[in-house]
């Protein structure tokens, strides 16, 4: 028999995020790392703790294995406790075969005993690939206060960018009248985070009749949002002032890192009243070498640094060789840039190599603006000396040498 919890919270970390390109071909977007210390996961694992959730479920399916192993037994964020902490929880076989997650709704659907176990009153859904900081518990206590069966989470967005997301109609009270999935004429500015709190009774009954309904999408904002208003529920809107960013592409993952080198502090990691945990590997104090050139960067433990280091952040054994440029780029995990390289406005994956003189990406002013964006280099992947990678490219595969015209055309690069 477990313990009661009064709040039980669950993550969908199954997405496969398409859009991150060659970041996601062999991981959840959840796992993919970020900040120099962290994985996506850490954010609302910590928000959990540090909000007094004790029983965390981490429902999991696209390319699982590494998310399962950061996550282990929870012990970094003090969730390893023997009848609650956090537990993964994948697609299961059922007597009748084995079924995927078919959206949202039946990701939590498919995990009702394991939040039935816990006999909880509420029920906090989380989508495990934002970056914010957030006290949970203050968005139950407004729940609690307006006796709602459904409490959204909405941040204000600009009007040119609110059809990107669900848009939440309100009246003056904040209770919700309509909810307007990815609108093409938004109503108002007023947007979904995709955190929910639940009271688990109603959230209960509707998924069983979300569930045997043939023509749903099984999804919480198409479906199960909609049918609780047209049903006369209360649902508000719990407005959030703080940092939030939604990762879900190239350009947003490469912006929110950037964000931590903002001196105005956008988000601010070091604040020792709602930390965010991980865990990181053990290695030597960083080491910056003489002939180094460091300026407005993070710089994580086990790297090496003997080139010029901008506006950048570097993951754990990260190496920069002599006279080698990084400037407004991302070197993940283990990642090499050697002598003489230039690597500008880039996402290098983790264990990747750019060999010497190579060049990566390049800045705004430099190409048109048509043609400009991130590049990312793919997990692994090495570029040979001497060779231009232009911006905008996305990398999956090694590129040793290029000899003929057709070749570079075929894979979208060229030589020094």
């Amino acid at each position: 028999m477990f313990p009661k919890q009064s709040v039980v919270a669950m993550i969908l970390a199954g997405g496969q995020g398409s859009r991150l390109g060659v970041l996601t071909d062999k991981i959840a977007k959840p796992a993919i790392s970020y900040g120099g210390k962290y994985r996506i996961i850490d954010f609302p694992l910590s928000n959990c703790v540090n909000s007094g959730i004790e029983a965390v479920g981490v429902l999991t399916q696209y390319q699982p294995l590494i998310l399962n192993e950061y996550i282990g037994n929870g012990q970094p964020w003090d969730l390893d406790n023997m009848n609650s902490g956090v537990r993964v929880l994948p697609p299961y076989q059922k007597s009748r075969g084995a079924d995927w997650y078919k959206g949202t709704a039946n990701a939590i659907y498919q995990n009702m005993n394991y939040i039935s176990r816990y006999n909880p009153e509420y029920v906090v859904i989380l989508s495990g690939d934002h970056i914010y900081k957030m006290d949970y518990s203050k968005m139950i206590a407004f729940h609690k206060k307006k006796n709602a069966a459904c409490t959204i989470a909405a941040i204000d967005v600009p009007i040119k960018e609110a059809s990107r997301f669900g848009i939440l109609n309100v009246n003056e009270d904040n209770s919700i009248y309509e909810f307007e999935e990815k609108p093409k004429n938004p109503k108002s500015t007023k947007a979904s985070m995709g955190i929910y709190v639940f009271s688990w009774d109603k959230l209960e009954a509707y998924l069983k009749e979300d569930e045997i309904n043939t023509k749903s999408s099984k999804d919480f904002g198409k479906n199960v949002l909609p049918y609780m208003l047209r049903a006369g529920e209360k649902l508000y809107a719990y407005d959030f002032n703080g940092y939030w960013k939604d990762v879900g592409t190239i350009e947003s993952l490469w912006e929110s890192n950037m964000d931590l080198l903002d001196p105005n502090g956008k988000l601010d990691l070091n604040d020792e009243t709602w930390k965010i945990y991980s865990r990181n590997p053990i290695l030597p104090p960083h080491y910056i070498a003489s002939c180094a050139s460091v300026e407005n960067s993070l710089i994580s433990d086990g790297c090496n640094v003997y080139g010029r280091v901008d506006f950048s952040v570097l993951f754990a054994g990260v190496y920069i060789g002599e006279n080698a440029v990084v400037k407004d780029s991302i070197i993940m995990p283990g990642a090499r840039i050697e002598s003489g390289a230039v690597v500008q406005y880039a996402i290098i994956s983790e264990n990747a190599t750019v060999k010497k003189n190579a060049k990566i990406g390049s800045r705004p002013e430099d190409t048109d603006s048509t043609q400009w964006g991130i590049t990312v280099i793919g997990e692994d992947v090495v570029i040979g000396e001497n060779i231009t990678i232009p911006a905008k490219s996305m990398i999956k595969e090694s590129i040793m040498l290029i000899k003929t015209k057709t070749e570079r055309e075929a894979v979208g690069v060229k030589c020094l």
